[in-house]
This record gives C-alpha cells, sequence and structure tokens, in this order.
C-alpha cells in the first residue's frame, strides 16, 4: 500500500488505494520543571477510489497483531477528489 507523510507531492499521488501518516497533535506532561513523557496522535488516512472493507479489515489486522490501540473516526466520501477516506487515530507515548 503506498504511503506518504501528510501527503504525495502534486502528480505523484497513486491512482487506486493509498495512505496518508503524520502526527496531527502533540501534548507533553509536565511538572516541576521536567517533561515526564510527551503524547503525539498519530493518524493514518486510507484513501480508496472505491469502497474497499476488505483493506480496511488488512489495515485493522495489521495494527491489532501489534498491539496498536486505534479508533476508527471517520469514513466519508471526498467529493472533489472522487475517494473514499478512513481515518484512523492512535497514541503514541514517548517517556
Amino acid at each position: 500500500l503506498p504511503f506518504a507523510y501528510h501527503h504525495f507531492a502534486e502528480g505523484e499521488k497513486p491512482c487506486t488505494a493509498f495512505s496518508a501518516v503524520f502526527i496531527s497533535r502533540r501534548e507533553y506532561f509536565s511538572a516541576d520543571n521536567l517533561a515526564y513523557f510527551s503524547c503525539k496522535q498519530l493518524d493514518i488516512e486510507l484513501y480508496t477510489d472505491k469502497k474497499q472493507p476488505e483493506l480496511e479489515e488488512q489495515v485493522e489486522t495489521v495494527l491489532s497483531q501489534h498491539e496498536i490501540y486505534y479508533t476508527k473516526n471517520r469514513n466519508i466520501f471526498i467529493d472533489s477528489e472522487e475517494l473514499y477516506e478512513v481515518l484512523y487515530e492512535m497514541e503514541v507515548l514517548k517517556s
């Protein structure tokens, strides 16, 4: 499955299924002038030209096999791009 960080350069977007991966938010926990850990929200956006439940299941299987907790938040059709988008969100902690 082709993927890029945040987006593909113009003209490089694959024709069928692809994904974009990026960190959409960062939060820090600190006290007493020390940063104890940070939390990044990692988003995986899956784009397809037609609805592909089997591919979604494959992505979810890989995440589950690696014990990655995720939420599946968005499942929409983007009219301007003529693509379906499925959003998987997860948090990555760093201590």
